[in-house]
């Protein structure tokens, strides 16, 4: 279980997070949704030490997060793929895969990740940033499952990628929940978002302002689409 209380976090003297408090209970698929500029993506960051949380308390099965660098958090067992993807150019897709080190016996193998991606499989030698966006994305998200983290952390994986690729990224994160993965995913297409995730956190000015189920969400899709401005 990952659990935020009261986190502040700020970007020099900017005040960003205003008291984040969430809970993602083990195996649960669960989302930050807002308009942008909110803390959805801070929020990641801080869960990973990437920006410090100066107040509150981040943990995960009870064990503080606070106060540690990312590589430790990172050997917790969270995983992240940021928006930006982190593809390292000089490297071919099989060297990003296999570059992070695994953290828990529970990892996808190089085996399964290449029955689940055969485009990967077959590009494994080239550059990892000759792939196509969708393809990187894919990738990315493939390196944290070989790292067998239980806990992954998502910012936008949808974002600008053609309807084909967003579905294969929904069986994607399906398959994550049916293994126990914990996912915290930050999403603007909120059709997608009601089709992978049990709760949906609304975010505004730093924090989050209602908790609701996904069957809420679906049956006042319109009146979220207005508060999120979409």
């Amino acid at each position: 279980m990952l659990e935020l209380r009261d986190v502040h976090a700020y970007y020099g003297e900017s005040h960003i997070l205003h008291g984040m408090t969430l809970t993602v209970e083990t195996g649960e698929v669960a989302t930050l949704v807002g308009r942008n500029g909110v803390g959805k993506t801070t929020t990641l960051r801080t869960i990973m030490g990437i920006v410090p949380a100066r107040h509150g308390a981040i943990a995960l099965d009870r064990t503080s997060l606070v106060g540690l660098p990312s590589d430790r958090i990172a050997k917790r067992g969270v995983g992240y793929v940021p928006e930006e993807r982190g593809i390292l150019s000089t490297l071919t897709v099989y060297e990003n895969l296999t570059l992070a080190p695994i953290v828990a016996p529970t990892t996808w193998t190089v085996e399964r990740i290449f029955d689940t991606f055969p485009n990967l499989k077959e590009r494994a030698r080239a550059g990892g940033t000759t792939l196509s966006g969708g393809e990187q994305q894919m990738l990315a998200i493939a390196r944290v499952l070989r790292s067998g983290a239980r806990t992954i952390l998502l910012d936008e994986p949808t974002e600008g990628l053609a309807p084909v690729i967003v579905e294969r990224i929904g069986e994607l994160i399906r398959a994550m929940k049916a293994d126990g993965i914990t996912v915290l995913l930050v999403e603007q297409n909120l059709r997608f978002a009601t089709g992978v995730a049990d709760r949906h956190h609304i975010v505004d000015h730093g924090t989050v302002v209602q908790t609701l189920a996904n069957a809420d969400v679906i049956a006042r899709e319109n009146e979220i689409l207005d508060l999120l401005g979409v």
